[in-house]
């Protein structure tokens, strides 16, 4: 149960074929473990010890998966970080991490060199695409001979990963996952979804907990995954034809842009059979348009960076319910509790716990915050869900985008839901503001479809033919875009202040 065993195992039970296609660039998993090997050896070369964190800025492309499994060789600790990240947010992982080595890419590496400065000890920084120089050592040449042998001294308890979270609510948390907590994992995802040996699709950010698991899934089904370095709906779409995708993962912005593109009938996605979901709630919606426009299921799971990260998922041969994240896969406890912890009766909210070896150990250097989420055994999420009998679990919100009017709690996904279904409406978030008189009041971030001629009466009116008057906006904002993380998460709290300042002013 450890990361290297993946590729390992891997390669003697399937034996030599095509692994990776990026662009041009094709390489065969045996090709891949043989750079993995020579890339581990140099960095053992470089000073790299067991337990030393090599964090890996890079947009997806072959390198990142090398670089993973030569950092598991080696001992050490990978620290994916996404590369559109601000220099001072790289700045803070680095400096929290102690990162000994940075690998990156020409098209990062000024923003890299920037969050450097003010370091106590500037990292080795390696690039995939130039030469070496002065300050940066090329990715290729520090590869080490084939024949020399890195130790193996990891036990599948050491911790593998250290993934910093979004930090939407201040510096970002360094989740620990070790060999087990990822590779149990994927196992049991792979179990639970019955993957089929076949070639997926790599859109997700492998800097993300989310598509890292992708990645281990198709190690573990002998399957082969074309990567992107960014989501492109053309070439998303061009792939499924050419490689015959019957299945690939992906978040809800990706699943709207495939809906929405215009020429998507262009191209022969008939083998398409299944697109998993998650990272963010998925519009109920959204889910019936893609069904109907591309004639393939649509399976919504659930997940968190400290859960590495698979809790619950739909399965294949089960009933999909719409506006459910389906059922825990193998291998993972939830139970819905109240705020004393109390297990609540089915059909009723309260927070969600998981236990199981996917369960984080805690957080880097935040014994504080680790002893928060982590009580007996259980990792306390934060999510408020319900569970009906047939142990089907439905996100109801984030604990904190609770908004509380007047004493009454109000559920903003009740409210999305809502207006995700209007015919004018592209996509909403719905959020609270403080409000003297009602302690909060709740607003709605709404982005119209193209020509749409939609107004904040008609929206409201709507909101009210559908839930009772208490439950509907007093406010709508509408806007562009919404913001978002890099894995397409809204970014709520940087919604709050932006309508506040709108409404209130």
């Amino acid at each position: 149960m450890k990361l290297k065993d993946l590729l390992e195992n891997n390669i003697a039970e399937f034996g030599e074929y095509p692994f990776l296609f990026f662009k041009e660039r094709t390489l065969t998993n045996v090709e891949t473990k043989n750079f993995a090997d020579q890339f581990a050896n140099g960095l053992r070369k470089l000073g790299i010890q067991k337990g030393d964190r090599v964090m890996v800025c890079l947009p997806n492309c072959p390198e990142v998966l090398i670089a993973y499994q030569a950092i598991t060789r080696a001992g050490a600790i990978i620290v994916p970080v996404m590369f559109m990240l601000h220099p001072k947010e790289l700045h803070y992982i680095a400096l929290n991490s102690g990162a000994k080595v940075v690998i990156t890419s020409s098209y990062v590496l000024q923003n890299v060199e920037k969050s450097l400065k003010g370091l106590p000890t500037r990292p080795v920084v390696i690039v995939v695409d130039r030469p070496s120089d002065d300050r940066t050592r090329n990715f290729y040449d520090v590869m080490g001979k084939e024949d020399d042998t890195v130790p193996d001294d990891v036990t599948p308890e050491d911790t593998a990963v250290i993934l910093y979270t979004s930090g939407t609510t201040g510096n970002p948390k360094g989740v620990l996952l070790t060999h087990k907590n990822l590779y149990s994992n994927a196992d049991n995802s792979a179990k639970h979804n019955e993957t089929e040996r076949g070639t997926t699709l790599g859109v997700l950010p492998l800097a993300h907990v989310y598509g890292l698991t992708v990645s281990n899934v198709t190690y573990l089904t002998g399957g082969s995954i074309v990567v992107f370095s960014s989501f492109d709906v053309k070439e998303v779409l061009a792939a499924i034809e050419k490689y015959k995708v019957k299945s690939f993962s992906a978040v809800p912005a990706m699943i709207y842009a495939l809906v929405s593109y215009p020429q998507a009938d262009q191209y022969d996605t008939s083998s398409l059979e299944s697109v998993g979901s998650g990272s963010a709630p998925l519009p109920v919606a959204l889910l019936h348009a893609f069904e109907k426009q591309f004639g393939a299921k649509v399976y919504e799971g659930y997940g968190l960076s400290e859960a590495a990260p698979v809790v619950t998922a739909h399965r294949k041969g089960l009933e999909i319910k719409p506006g459910s994240v389906g059922i825990p896969i193998p291998g993972v406890e939830v139970k819905i509790v109240d705020d004393n912890c109390v297990e609540v009766p089915r059909g009723e909210v309260g927070e969600l716990i998981v236990r199981g070896d996917n369960v984080t150990p805690g957080y880097f250097q935040n014994l504080e915050e680790s002893q928060r989420v982590l009580r007996d055994g259980w990792l306390f999420t934060g999510d408020m869900a319900c569970q009906d009998d047939e142990d089907y679990v439905y996100i109801v919100d984030r604990k904190k985008d609770l908004i509380i009017r007047g004493g009454f709690n109000l559920y903003p996904r009740d409210v999305e839901e809502i207006l995700n279904a209007h015919a004018g409406v592209a996509e909403a978030a719905v959020i609270g503001i403080p409000d003297e008189r009602m302690g909060e009041e709740m607003v709605a971030c709404v982005v119209k479809k193209q020509e749409a001629q939609v107004t904040e009466e008609e929206l409201i009116r709507y909101c009210q033919e559908h839930l009772s008057k208490r439950k509907t906006p007093r406010h709508i904002v509408f806007m562009e875009a919404l913001p978002r993380n890099g894995v397409g998460k809204i970014l709520k709290t940087h919604l709050r202040k932006t309508a506040a300042d709108i409404v209130i002013r």
